[in-house]
C-alpha cells in the first residue's frame, strides 16, 4: 500500500497498482494474491531496503523494467537494462504478423535477419516459434549485444548475433542472403524530444530511438537497399514504423522497386510495413 500510494504522485492509479504489484513480486517472489492470503507476513530487512531503493528510483521516473531488469514479451521474460530499449506490445504485433504469414506460405523459410536487435526480443521470439529456422541479428552496440546474448542463453534460443553498423555499406557486405529481413529501427525525429515522457527520454538509449530531423527514413533506406541485394527470391521485409510515417515509408519502398503493404496496430495506428522486392522485368 505504501509503495502504491507513493507512486500515485507520478502515475495513474492503474499504473501505480501494476508497478507496485510487479515490484513486490520481483523482490519477494510472492504474488499479490499470496500476500493477501498471508496478511501477517512481513518483508525482511533486505527486502525493505530493496523496496525503498526501488521506490526512490521509480519516483525519479526510471522505468520499472530497468529497475527490476525484466520485461515480459511474447510470453517470455527478457532481461533489460539501460543499454537497450524496453520492448513494446506493438512489436509483439509485428512478430505475430510474421508468424501468421509464414504459416500461410508454402515456401519454406530457412533464414531470417533482424536489424538493430537491441534486447534480442524479435530474433529470440521468432526463433522460439520457428525452431527449424536459422536467425541472425545485428546491432551497432556492444553493450546491447551482451544483453541480447544473455537473453538467448536464458530463454534457450539459438540466434547468431553480430556487432555491425548497418548504415555502413561496407560492413553490410559481410552478410548473407536471407528469406526475411525484419527491423524495428530508430525512427523518432530529434524534434519530438520535447513531447516525450521523462522516463523514456531520460533513461532509454538515444541511439536506439532517434534519427535526424532531416533524414527520418535513414534506416528504412538502408534496409531497402540491403534487401535488393540480399533477399532471396520471394523474400520479404517487415519493419516497424513511426505512426506518422506510413505513407512515406511505403513510398520509399515502392521507389526502390518493392511492392509494399501498410498495417495498423491494435490501436488503429499505422505501425508496420511489409515489402517484397519485385523489380519490373
Amino acid at each position: 500500500m505504501h509503495l502504491n500510494n507513493n507512486l500515485k504522485k507520478i502515475y495513474s492509479n492503474r499504473e501505480s497498482e501494476i508497478i507496485a504489484d510487479w515490484t513486490i513480486e520481483n523482490i519477494t517472489g510472492k504474488t499479490k494474491t499470496e500476500w493477501i492470503i498471508n496478511k501477517e507476513k512481513k518483508l525482511n530487512t533486505a527486502q525493505e531496503e530493496r523496496l525503498d531503493e526501488c521506490l526512490q528510483r521509480l519516483l525519479n521516473n526510471e522505468p520499472v523494467q530497468y529497475i527490476l531488469n525484466e520485461v515480459w514479451f511474447c510470453g517470455m521474460k527478457f532481461y533489460v537494462d539501460k543499454n537497450v530499449l524496453i520492448p513494446r506490445p506493438e512489436t509483439e504485433e509485428l512478430i505475430e504478423w510474421i508468424i501468421a504469414e509464414i504459416k500461410n506460405q508454402k515456401s519454406k523459410i530457412k533464414n531470417i535477419f533482424d536489424v538493430g536487435t537491441g534486447s534480442g526480443c524479435i530474433a529470440i521470439s521468432l526463433k522460439k516459434k520457428l525452431l527449424n529456422t536459422k536467425i541472425w541479428a545485428c546491432d551497432i552496440s556492444k553493450e546491447a549485444l551482451l544483453v541480447s546474448k544473455k537473453n538467448a542463453v536464458d530463454i534457450d534460443s539459438s540466434v547468431k548475433f553480430i556487432q555491425l553498423d548497418f548504415l555502413d555499406v561496407a560492413q553490410r557486405k559481410q552478410l548473407l542472403n536471407f528469406d526475411i529481413i525484419v527491423s524495428n529501427p530508430p525512427y523518432v525525429v530529434e524534434k519530438e524530444k520535447e513531447q516525450m515522457e521523462a522516463n523514456v527520454l531520460k533513461y532509454e538509449p538515444a541511439s536506439a530511438l532517434f534519427v535526424p530531423d532531416n533524414d527520418p527514413l535513414i534506416f528504412y533506406k538502408a534496409v531497402a537497399d540491403f534487401g535488393k541485394e540480399n533477399l532471396n527470391p520471394n523474400g520479404v521485409i517487415y519493419v516497424e514504423i513511426h505512426e506518422s510515417l506510413g505513407y512515406e515509408v511505403i513510398q520509399l519502398f515502392q521507389s526502390k522497386g518493392y511492392t509494399a503493404e501498410l498495417r495498423k496496430d491494435l490501436q488503429g495506428k499505422d505501425r508496420m510495413v511489409k515489402a517484397i522486392f519485385a523489380p519490373i522485368p
